[in-house]
């Protein structure tokens, strides 16, 4: 057994080796501060990202209901029969509030724009402001306390039939 060393002296040195490694291979105190300092600053701003994006939801929601209103204020206004399209209404949609306009003016011809004389083009000498008329109708909500509207416009003709 000359040269060779004893198995037990072998193990307590590797087990020495270990021990020291295990203790070296935690974080130090300036790695904690990092992370704490990261975290600090990212929470913050990721919270405040959520907070914008459900806000953004909830107006587009809302803008999506209140463009539905006016089409629809519009289009019995039209299906009716009236000769005059103007009023006031509010709608609920669930648990919102919505108020519409709905105004009613001659169309101003495109006076800026040339007469085009081609079959596909619009001809402003044929276009009669007494006849044709613009429709709008405003609609107006509120949401995270802040006022918002949704304006839907079409053209309407007024010639008996």
């Amino acid at each position: 057994m000359r040269g060779k060393k004893p198995i037990a002296n072998l193990d307590y040195k590797k087990a020495r080796r270990t021990s020291a490694r295990s203790i070296r291979s935690g974080f130090t105190l300036v790695e904690v501060l990092v992370a704490l300092v990261l975290m600090a600053v990212l929470v913050p701003l990721t919270v405040e990202g959520m907070r914008l994006a459900t806000l953004a939801g909830e107006v587009a929601q809302r803008k999506e209901l209140a463009a539905r209103i006016a089409d629809k204020v519009i289009n019995e206004a039209i299906v009716s029969g009236q000769n005059q399209f103007a009023g006031q209404g509010n709608e609920q949609s669930g648990s919102f509030q919505f108020h519409w306009v709905m105004t009613d003016r001659p169309f101003n011809p495109l006076t800026s724009l040339p007469v085009i004389a081609n079959p596909n083009g619009v001809n402003q000498n044929g276009v009669n402001s007494s006849i044709i008329h613009e429709v709008s109708v405003d609609v107006t909500f509120a949401a995270q306390g802040k006022n918002y509207d949704v304006l839907l416009s079409t053209l309407v003709n007024m010639s008996p039939q």
